[in-house]
């Protein structure tokens, strides 16, 4: 059975993912005094006193509005309120009730949810007064808390423990982390609805819709994954304000815990020096790499349009050649699942683990044929190789000068590990140690 499910709805920046926040006693959302700045629902989840449940933060809901934004945003919080078992209502002590509280409150009265009505910036004592001016709503007696400093936080989970469904969590098997990561507006969030066949994250033709990093759980054929939409990545020089310096830098934390990166390409833009640069932050991590080629529907082609576009990007980016390239659509869904067959194959690459016997049999082997280059005069001997237990795969030689290995010559090496064992979509890495070390 799933863990039960509690989502914060609240209007704008009255400081659901402040309390988000705290609930997890880690830093999640991104957390800024200007208002609209969660959009999509983010979730984690959240233990008290042994009790687990998935804590989902969401965007401020706003029951009118002219601007195409908040609405998407005031749907999806609609959606999460309509998914969950319980609802924490925020609304802020500071400001006192307002119109757009009574019209959320009768949202989640229609809904039929339970719900726990609490006030906060309550950060004294003597704000307390200030919890009774909420009474007018109509709902269970409200609770007052500062979620910035965390007073009265003990009592109000205490509260969401007693009104959510007494649920244990199943044991869940690992899942593949898959990043879909690219530059602004190129269709990740497009592409994450299209596999989730549900429209999770909001998609607008509006670049940099998404500011966090959500995951997302997908059951496909049998497999289990864990879906990341993420931030469009800019160069750094116009990462101009500091909320997208945050998401930006969540982005690539998403990259440092993916198994898989999926670098989504637009197929009617030029390749960009910022596309490369995801892909070195993919292979500085260690994850596979996956190259998609989005809006494929809209090109004019020939026999050989696909071929052209892989050579063109295999030429420019040598080093990561070895990175399958897949066309799709997310909008109409042509090849859109090939998307997570390919991670399958990436990962099952990733894990591979190639014996010392075999590796002497074969790279040993082309070593001895081509030795490295003689460096200052000294002589390098390779010996022995082997491979390390941990992911991506790591090969470690021994050798008299390990300093003295030059790029050029690990190259050569790399190369020729591809052409005995693939790794295809999979990053490589060497390391050189002194023989008895």
């Amino acid at each position: 059975m799933s863990l039960p499910i509690v989502s914060i709805i609240g209007r704008p920046n009255v400081g659901k993912s402040t309390l988000f926040n705290r609930i997890l006693r880690r830093r999640m959302a991104v957390v800024d005094p200007v208002a609209g700045v969660t959009r999509d629902r983010h979730d984690a989840v959240a233990n008290w006193n042994g009790r687990e449940f998935v804590l989902v933060d969401t965007g401020g809901l706003v029951d009118q509005s002219e601007e195409e934004m908040q609405r998407h945003i005031t749907i999806q919080s609609q959606l999460a309120m309509e998914q969950s078992d319980l609802v924490i209502f925020l609304v802020d002590g500071k400001t006192g009730s307002h119109p757009e509280d009574a019209a959320i409150a009768e949202r989640i009265r229609r809904a039929r949810k339970p719900v726990v009505l609490v006030v906060n910036k309550i950060d004294e004592a003597q704000d307390e007064p200030n919890v009774y001016d909420f009474a007018r709503l109509g709902l269970p007696d409200p609770i007052g808390i500062s979620a910035l400093g965390g007073r009265v936080i003990g009592d109000l989970l205490d509260r969401i423990i007693e009104n959510i469904p007494d649920i244990e969590a199943e044991t869940e098997p690992d899942r593949l982390k898959i990043a879909i990561v690219g530059r602004p507006n190129v269709g990740k969030s497009s592409l994450v609805n299209r596999l989730l066949g549900e429209p999770r994250m909001i998609v607008t033709d509006i670049p940099g819709t998404t500011r966090d990093s959500i995951d997302t759980p997908l059951e496909f054929e049998g497999q289990r994954y864990t879906l990341i939409d993420t931030a469009g990545l800019r160069k750094k020089a116009r990462v101009e304000d500091h909320i997208e310096y945050y998401t930006t830098l969540r982005t690539t934390r998403a990259i440092n815990r993916a198994d898989i990166v999926c670098l989504l390409l637009d197929a009617s833009q030029e390749l960009s020096v910022q596309d490369f640069r995801i892909a070195d932050a993919a292979i500085e991590a260690g994850t596979g790499l996956l190259f998609v080629v989005n809006k494929w529907d809209l090109i004019e082609k020939d026999t050989d349009t696909a071929g052209a576009y892989v050579h063109d990007l295999q030429d420019r980016a040598r080093t990561i050649a070895w990175a399958p390239v897949v066309f799709i659509s997310a909008k109409s869904g042509q090849r859109a699942a090939k998307v997570l067959s390919m991670a399958q194959e990436i990962q099952a690459q990733r894990l591979r683990h190639i014996t010392t016997p075999e590796l002497s049999r074969t790279i040993l082997v082309d070593i001895e044929r081509k030795p490295p280059p003689a460096t200052k005069g000294r002589f390098i001997k390779i010996n022995f190789v082997t491979q390390s237990a941990d992911p991506p795969p790591t090969f470690i030689f021994f050798c008299n000068h390990p300093d003295l290995v030059g790029e050029t010559y690990e190259r050569f090496i790399a190369n020729r590990l591809r052409e005995h064992f693939g790794f295809e979509g999979v990053p490589i890495r060497l390391r050189f140690r002194k023989k008895g070390r």
